[in-house]
């Protein structure tokens, strides 16, 4: 067999049978599972669910297994090295992390996102006080506005993640029965959901749990549907906006230190500090005013560490993603979509 007869040989035969090999998960039949039994009576108990529907649901479920890896204990975070090498097997260097997330693509895909969506961005912005642009760096990084919302079966994954042994066994049940009555709420088919491998949905990738508590229907249609651009940029706004987001105070500001290499004290959302401690350290703009305590933000670069003050607002976006790195992008994303934005007006 020469070599393009192999090519081909392999594209028509070895990579099918190996790719149903590698993601085919098993059906498996979960109301024989006594937790899973509990699980549906409580629902028709307290939330009026069909109790046949929901047998007929957990009886073929197709096992997300792949996603268990995800959810067993870490080592736990003592020093700032300890955080360094987390973040770098996590994440890569914030070289890494910055181009990945904050390229010019997706600034200017962003600064079209924000003027086909003029009106509605102005709506929240009027409404929940929030800028346009940081509800666009939200929604370009969580789903490249809308491209990449998941392709896992949320069903299924959460099913797989409540009555799995992982670490999170109690956490993914809650999210699980949130989930099943967002579907119940909106009338949406639980099966026809996909999402990531957390369960997160839609353009802003929410959990179920904040799907009842800041979600909003902001195309009065009736419906909460994330994957509506209206519905995404609403709920966002009103995120921030719940969280305690201040339209009139700055995010974050680049500082000086003296070294490469950052020690001197700790960093990240734990730790808040006023100004006149952090001794030798120095806003590089005159022009950050705000007078109360800030967090200090690491971002480490391959050659040296750059050093930030994070304000409330800073924090505020780091509740919607627990990572000063997250956090750091939509600042950044956000302040380069405007940016690009001016130049289409």
């Amino acid at each position: 067999m020469d070599y393009l007869m192999k090519k081909i040989f392999l594209k028509l035969f070895l990579i099918p049978i190996l790719s149903t090999s590698i993601f085919a998960n098993n059906i498996k039949d979960y109301t024989k599972n006594s937790e899973v039994q509990e699980f549906i009576n409580e629902l028709v108990k307290s939330y009026k669910f069909e109790k046949e529907k929901l047998a007929e649901l957990f009886s073929k479920v197709k096992t997300q297994e792949k996603v268990l890896k995800y959810y067993f204990p870490t080592k736990e975070i003592k020093t700032n090295e300890d955080l360094r090498k987390l973040k770098k097997s996590r994440y890569g260097t914030w070289d890494d992390y910055e181009e990945r997330f904050i390229g010019d693509e997706r600034a200017k895909s962003g600064a079209l996102f924000m003027k086909k969506h003029k009106k509605e961005l102005l709506k929240a912005y009027k409404k929940y006080g929030v800028q346009p642009e940081y509800i666009t760096a939200i929604i370009g990084i969580e789903s490249q506005y809308g491209k990449h919302t998941g392709a896992y079966p949320v069903f299924d994954t959460l099913t797989t993640l409540a009555f799995e042994k992982n670490s999170r066994n109690k956490f993914f049940k809650s999210e699980l029965k949130e989930f099943l009555l967002h579907t119940k709420r909106n009338d949406f088919n639980p099966r026809e959901i996909k999402g990531s491998y957390a369960g997160a949905t839609g353009m802003v990738q929410f959990m179920p749990s904040n799907l009842k508590k800041v979600a909003v229907d902001f195309n009065n249609d009736g419906k909460v549907d994330l994957n509506n651009e209206a519905d995404a940029i609403g709920s966002v706004a009103n995120y921030f906006y719940i969280s305690g987001w201040d339209k009139k105070i700055p995010v974050a500001t680049r500082v000086s230190y003296q070294g490469k290499r950052f020690e001197k004290f700790k960093t990240g959302f734990k730790y808040k500090y006023e100004r006149i401690e952090l001794v030798g350290i120095k806003p590089r703009s005159k022009n950050f005013h705000y007078p109360n305590k800030v967090h200090l933000v690491r971002l480490d670069r391959i050659k040296y560490d750059e050093l930030w003050y994070g304000t409330k607002n800073f924090y505020v976006i780091g509740t919607y993603n627990r990572s000063t790195y997250y956090a750091m992008a939509v600042y950044q994303l956000a302040k380069k979509i405007k940016s690009e934005y001016k130049k289409l007006i």
